[in-house]
């Protein structure tokens, strides 16, 4: 049976300040630019708080880090060992491995293993890389991208992270891209099915295809202005995951308005009977 999980992007407003990773045109690096949001909760205590709550893992975004020096890195890794709570995968929310900028691509390259690193010291089993940003009709940019992670799979394997991906942003926005990067990519790297990334009328048909080739699952749920999520389409995903013989953590993800915990809590209803509670 598939476990209980929640992504930090689901607190996205309690966990402080946003890192996020930019690329400067000018510059030609990346830099940080970031959002002031309240600590309500560190990234410290998360894992206590998660595992208080019933949850069996966590994902957390890359800029929900506030440093990544070693103390801290082997601080989060001990709180997680406390707390009985799997850190499942560091989600890299930057980066373009599809660029036809050569010097763009490789530098993105680069710092993805600079957080593999990061996933390594502070105990996160796998680190999710978007596979690109390039249309999904690209196929120069689909097999540099297949090339990118290859070898970022590679060297994940050999620090002991597993390196997936994710139907996210426009490259893999397609079943068929998400399978063609599986297929050339092999053993290296594995998949992550995000319910709400997939678009239009073959959204379902989509899921259906990838979710038997899944680690993850981004549990998200449709949302209406009042933070209420569409029950009768949350729920028709969650069972092409229990038809396809889902197994992994069902990690939930809630982006809408309101109380956070509140939010996460509505979809947590639909998604608990399709869970056990093995750690």
């Amino acid at each position: 049976m598939p476990f209980l999980s929640l992504t930090s992007w689901s607190l996205h407003r309690n966990l402080g300040p946003l890192r996020w990773t930019r690329w400067d045109e000018h510059t030609r690096t990346p830099f940080t630019d970031t959002q002031e949001q309240p600590e309500l909760l560190s990234l410290i205590q998360l894992p206590a708080e998660l595992a208080a709550k019933g949850f069996s893992s966590m994902e957390v975004c890359h800029f929900h880090f506030p440093e990544t020096g070693e103390d801290y890195l082997q601080n989060l890794k001990q709180a997680c060992t406390e707390a009985g709570l799997r850190f499942y995968t560091l989600l890299l929310e930057y980066g373009d491995i599809s660029s036809p900028d050569e010097f763009r691509r490789q530098s993105d390259i680069a710092w993805m293993k600079d957080w593999i690193d990061i996933a390594a010291s502070s105990g996160a089993e796998r680190v999710r890389i978007i596979a690109g940003e390039a249309e999904p009709s690209d196929r120069e940019a689909l097999l540099r991208s297949i090339e990118a992670l290859r070898e970022l799979g590679q060297y994940g394997a050999e620090h002991g992270v597993r390196v997936v991906t994710e139907n996210f942003k426009s490259l893999s926005s397609t079943a068929d891209n998400c399978l063609e990067i599986l297929t050339g990519c092999g053993d290296l790297i594995g998949f992550t099915s995000d319910f709400g990334n997939f678009k239009g009328s073959d959204k379902f048909d989509a899921l259906a295809l990838t979710i038997p080739h899944s680690e993850s699952i981004h549990a998200k749920a449709q949302t209406n202005a009042d933070g209420l999520p569409d029950e009768i389409e949350f729920t028709r995903c969650l069972d092409i995951a229990k038809e396809a013989g889902y197994k992994g953590p069902l990690t939930l993800v809630y982006d809408g308005p309101g109380d956070m915990w509140e939010g996460i809590e509505r979809v947590r209803k639909l998604a608990e009977p399709y869970c056990s509670d093995r750690r």
